[in-house]
């Protein structure tokens, strides 16, 4: 199956990487998170929505915590995408690994499981232009907040 991998080079300590992906505050200034239930725990479920209106929400992501480390990495397993114009997408995959190097924090994020044709062809595409930019604008987020 494909996969999705992005890296990138945060000036700012692993812990607050790794918290920007549950942190319900720190998902919706980076990423634009309307309404999120995460628990930095193992087992817990992980739930972001985002373009919600009146009549529901536009598009969210789901899965459970598989792994957590506060400092240096978090799994989600059963990643599904839900979007009203398309097929629900999954289950995927999403792993984010920060580590320290040379004073800063190096991110490696991997999004896997896409199968092929239709909605997943679009899906993979759609991810693999999307995730570095959105990356940056976490290390601008961070580099540029404090806490």
């Amino acid at each position: 199956m494909r996969e999705v991998n992005a890296t990138v080079v945060i000036h700012t300590p692993t812990e607050r990487i790794i918290r920007a992906f549950w942190d319900h505050s720190m998902l919706s200034g980076w990423w634009g998170v309307e309404q999120a239930y995460t628990r930095p725990e193992t087992g817990a479920p992980y739930i972001l929505t985002w373009q919600n209106t009146e009549q529901g929400f536009g598009y969210v992501t789901s899965g459970v915590i598989s792994a957590f480390e506060k400092e240096s990495h978090l799994e989600i397993d059963r990643f599904m995408y839900l979007n009203p114009q398309r097929k629900i997408l999954g289950p995927m995959k999403l792993s984010v690994k920060a580590e320290e190097k040379n004073g800063a924090s190096s991110l490696h994020l991997c999004q896997s499981g896409y199968e092929t044709g239709g909605d997943w062809d679009w899906y993979y595409k759609s991810v693999k232009d999307i995730w570095p930019g959105v990356l940056e604008e976490l290390k601008a987020f961070l580099e540029s907040s404090a806490g």
